[in-house]
């Protein structure tokens, strides 16, 4: 008789603690992907930091719906395609339900972008979101586009329409090397700044071009010799991290007093010290914001913030704003649901510290502003704020809107059935 009395009891007990575990919030578990170790490690640890500072954020402010809380998951892609596969797996153990990247260079972004395509045919209910804060590869967004892929960064064609539209402007660039890393963004930075600056500038000429191994040159003195043997002016290049302050150290060096158009290497730690260290050279490029930018005070309450809390300086503010889009759309599908996100985050409209950006429902392009910026010495007037422990920093050029550099797209963008 004790038996049966004492049995409802435990059972009752059991069944108030499992109703109690499912009432507790759940944690959305969202995975970076980007290189950690490396040539360009120090951009993958910046990239993670503003990721960081914007999930503490977001779960201090209650942001997810139902006191659910973000927990961020962090693997090293080592800037290998293979690698990162073997992240995004260790990434779907570990209960991720979204995977965050972009600082791994569009190649591998892409390869991502396929596995988790797979992935979500063949597991129903469990699918995967990417959301890609700076791979700025057109064909992400345009034929290879996915339906689970979203980009928080202006593509190479709205950066390249930018730059463009300055050099327009600046009669005394008059010849151009073309000198970019040998993978996909590399090539296109290289092609759309002969189309689109080619078009603006009938009469500037394009006097040589080069593709070099990326992350693996130690010194780029041969590259600089055969710009200078060229007679250029300028250099379009794309690019970034040890790459692009090797090129600025070799051409300092040289004492060859070039112009360079880039698309965002000057948020990369170390651009600006190189700059300041090379004395010759400007290094031109776009963002959707940066440090010193006059009327931004939204961003400036922002980056002050994120100074005092991370002991670093915050330079990217489309980083960390990819995240606030992403608890936007949780709030707006009121679920975590993958699919629910994602229809939720189509066309949806995102007051930005930069201002409103849209997310674009035909392709997954994010339309934000633009600022061309040049890093130059601190004068007080156009160039306000030092960086990099330097008296240099950066001038605005011009801002342009998202609408402005929109372009159109090859996307056929294939929805799922449900």
């Amino acid at each position: 008789m004790t038996f049966f009395k004492r049995a409802p009891l435990a059972a009752a007990a059991l069944f108030i603690a499992a109703t109690a575990a499912q009432a507790q919030p759940a944690t959305y578990k969202v995975a970076y992907i980007d290189p950690l170790s490396g040539a360009f490690a120090n951009v993958g640890e910046l990239m993670l930091a503003h990721l960081r500072f914007a999930v503490d954020d977001l779960n201090a402010k209650g942001a997810l719906p139902g006191g659910q809380k973000m927990q961020l998951l962090q693997f090293d892609s080592k800037l290998s395609a293979q690698e990162s596969q073997s992240a995004l797996q260790a990434a779907i153990d570990q209960g991720a339900q979204v995977i965050v990247t972009g600082g791994s260079g569009s190649s591998v972004v892409a390869a991502l972008v396929q596995s988790v395509n797979r992935w979500n045919e063949r597991n129903p209910g469990k699918e995967l979101i990417v959301m890609n804060h700076s791979s700025i590869d057109p064909d992400l967004t345009g034929k290879n586009c996915s339906f689970w892929h979203f980009q928080t960064e202006a593509n190479t064609a709205m950066k390249m329409k930018a730059i463009a539209n300055y050099i327009k402007k600046t009669p005394d660039i008059k010849k151009i090397y073309l000198l970019n890393q040998d993978y996909a963004h590399g090539k296109q930075w290289a092609s759309y700044g002969r189309q689109m600056v080619g078009a603006a500038r009938p009469d500037i000429q394009f006097v040589g071009e080069q593709l070099h191994p990326i992350g693996r040159v130690k010194d780029f003195a041969p590259y600089v010799t055969n710009i200078k043997a060229a007679g250029a002016d300028s250099v379009i290049s794309g690019n970034w991290g040890q790459d692009m302050t090797l090129l600025l150290k070799a051409a300092g060096d040289a004492g060859l007093n070039l112009r360079y158009f880039n698309h965002s290497a000057g948020s990369v730690p170390g651009t600006v010290l190189a700059v300041s260290q090379a004395k010759i050279g400007q290094l031109t490029w776009v963002a959707e914001w940066h440090p010193g930018e006059a009327d931004t005070p939204k961003v400036d309450a922002l980056a002050k913030a994120y100074k005092a809390k991370m002991k670093q300086d915050f330079l990217a503010p489309r980083i960390e704003m990819t995240l606030r889009l992403l608890a936007a759309g949780v709030n707006k599908a009121g679920s975590t649901d993958s699919m629910k996100v994602a229809k939720a985050m189509e066309d949806m409209t995102f007051e930005s510290v930069v201002g409103p950006v849209r997310m674009r429902g035909e392709d997954h392009q994010l339309l934000l502003p633009q600022v061309v910026n040049t890093i130059a010495p601190v004068d007080g007037k156009t160039v306000r704020v030092g960086w990099d422990g330097t008296n240099y920093g950066f001038r605005t050029d011009a801002v342009y809107t998202g609408n402005e550099l929109a372009q159109g797209t090859e996307c056929k963008m294939v929805r799922p059935a449900q």
